[in-house]
């Protein structure tokens, strides 16, 4: 499989070798931590000799992306040339019925899927909980941790950015990697997010785990693509806001 040349992924060519650990591991590995069948990255001579150097071989591992995303037939008739990357993100949007607008801009649509993950987990969270999720985070402007008003608070968190908005972003990537991918993340190493990660681990963690398991992912390329376009759109938060959120909501 050939890389296409794709705006919406050149800038993995600027990320640290060890702020793409996680997302190779999920394009390599199965649950079960064994290889997946369908994957071609570690066949390729430049990584077998270049890992763990991730970075040396980005655009093999956006070359990877493309595949997943692409039907096998089709990918043939282009002569070994994956899908754009925004074509595996809408198809994973359209997957989790995510509320965007294809017009809107990558980081945008990205925007819109993590929130839908991070609705969904606060929807399910008891009082408790949330009070928990937002004394970790730093979360202050909630009075009444029952019904919406709680939730629309986290959600205006999300959208205004900072470090709030980064470590739910971490929250919600590190749930789906669980899951997912059988393992928490290792790009959180930030001890600032030590009191916020250890939450993921009791019953706040409990909840948004759960919560990602009650959304269908049947199908073995979805198993790849979701936890690989959620890794990215934490990866591309980093690069361009420095643990900051894009300001505003995508209009849909």
């Amino acid at each position: 499989m050939r890389y296409r040349h794709d705006p919406d992924l050149e800038f993995l060519s600027q990320m640290k070798s060890e702020d793409l650990n996680d997302l190779v591991h999920c394009l390599v590995y199965d649950r079960d931590g064994s290889a997946r069948l369908t994957e071609e990255l570690t066949s390729r001579q430049r990584y077998q000799q270049l890992y763990p150097d991730h970075q040396k071989y980005w655009d093999l591992i956006a070359a990877e992306i493309q595949s997943f995303g692409a039907n096998t037939f089709a990918t043939i008739l282009r002569s070994g040339v994956g899908v754009p990357y925004k074509t595996v993100l809408t198809d994973v949007c359209d997957k989790l019925k995510v509320n965007y607008n294809r017009s809107a801009s990558v980081e945008q649509i990205e925007g819109n899927l993590l929130m839908k993950i991070l609705t969904v987990a606060l929807e399910r969270m008891s009082p408790q909980e949330l009070k928990e999720l937002a004394a970790a985070t730093g979360v202050t402007n909630v009075n009444d941790f029952r019904g919406e008003a709680a939730i629309a608070a986290f959600q205006a968190a999300f959208w205004m950015g900072g470090f709030i908005s980064y470590q739910l972003t971490v929250i919600i990537v590190n749930a789906v990697a669980k899951v997912l991918l059988g393992r928490g993340l290792t790009l959180a190493g930030n001890m600032a997010l030590t009191r916020t990660m250890a939450l993921l681990t009791g019953p706040v963690g409990w909840a948004i785990t759960g919560a990602w398991t009650a959304i269908d992912v049947a199908g073995a390329a979805y198993r790849v693509t979701i936890p690989a376009v959620i890794q990215i759109a934490a990866l591309r938060r980093k690069h361009l806001y420095g643990g900051q959120a894009p300001p505003g909501p995508a209009s849909v």
